[in-house]
């Protein structure tokens, strides 16, 4: 069977992924799925910076407010809903652009990979969870440190749902989650793709991020918060613990300043960035695309010539019919 089609836009947040994968669409006759952990939520707008209707352009988006914030949300649900996305896609004879900044996400579908082994230990989990609160975050991402220190390498102590995972399947197999994932990875993939990462400069993103942040308090975040935890949101809720509501909730909580959220908000981003493009760089057969390098382009502006020269590289490589 020949293999079905799949473009592949990723990079860190705030690069601009968003916007050139609706030009892309446009200019392939394809629809977006969205590879983000936090777009998938109804109510929570803002601080996801989820696209707009106006800003999808009549462009069909999949797996974007499908859940509410209370419901829990991982790598196996975002496969599960993945594949019948993909479906939907290519029974309308349009090609999937998947779309976001979760590598391990998009890895999922990518490769295929076979989650059977990671099924959860409800009593393990609980108990790591307890470690959790009674000794903290950092003490739970140095336990699991000592047995698999390539993961904390991409994961985050504060992403105690993963850290846990990592630690549980480590206890359940013996061999740490990172080398299971690599092992995934040397599958070969069953679709026919091209796997684009944007960039930009260190500098010029951090700028991005800042202003990314400013806009979001000015456009209501604080408020978009405190209507979660009306509803009955908390911190224990996968959903809270994305960057944007985590930090704002600790400031409405009592426990910092509006600027103490603030400052800790866009460190963090920043942090984020960088342990996405880690992730990316091991990453095998990516194209990279540095902004950069298509700043120098007035005559059709930077979306438009990187829009240009992916165009030019599906074609070549038989993904769309050349002119």
């Amino acid at each position: 069977m020949k293999k079905k089609p799949l473009i592949i836009l990723t990079g860190p947040t705030a690069v601009g992924k968003s916007a050139l994968s609706v030009l892309l669409a446009k200019a392939v006759g394809g629809e977006v799925i969205s590879a983000d952990s936090m777009q998938v939520y109804r109510h929570m707008d803002i601080g996801s910076a989820k696209i707009t209707p106006e800003e999808m352009a009549g462009i069909p988006h999949h797996l974007i407010d499908i859940l509410e914030p209370t419901e829990e949300f991982h790598v196996v649900r975002f496969q599960t809903l993945a594949k019948e996305a993909l479906r939907t896609v290519y029974a309308k004879g349009n090609i999937p652009i998947l779309a976001g900044g979760t590598g391990f996400y998009i890895q999922s579908v990518l490769y295929d990979i076979d989650f059977t082994e990671t099924e959860e230990d409800d009593a393990f989990r609980r108990e790591l969870e307890r470690f959790a609160q009674e000794r903290g975050n950092e003490a739970l991402f140095e336990r699991l440190r000592r047995i698999d220190p390539k993961s904390c390498e991409i994961l985050h102590a504060n992403n105690v749902k993963r850290v846990i995972r990592a630690i549980e399947f480590y206890e359940k197999t013996g061999k740490p989650i990172s080398e299971h994932n690599e092992e995934q990875h040397e599958k070969e993939s069953p679709y026919r793709f091209i796997y684009f990462v944007l960039n930009d400069e260190r500098q010029r993103l951090y700028e991005k991020i800042e202003k990314r942040v400013d806009a979001m308090l000015e456009a209501g975040l604080v408020d978009e918060v405190k209507m979660l935890k009306e509803m009955g949101c908390t911190r224990n809720h996968v959903s809270m613990q994305g960057l944007g509501y985590k930090e704002i909730l600790e400031y409405l909580d009592g426990e910092c300043t509006l600027e103490e959220a603030v400052y800790r908000l866009k460190r963090d981003t920043r942090h984020f960035a960088k342990r996405q493009l880690t992730w990316f760089r091991r990453e095998k057969d990516v194209v990279w695309i540095s902004r950069q390098d298509f700043r120098k382009t007035p005559d059709i502006g930077e979306d438009a010539a990187i829009l240009e020269y992916m165009m030019r590289l599906l074609k070549e490589k038989g993904m769309i019919a050349k002119e």
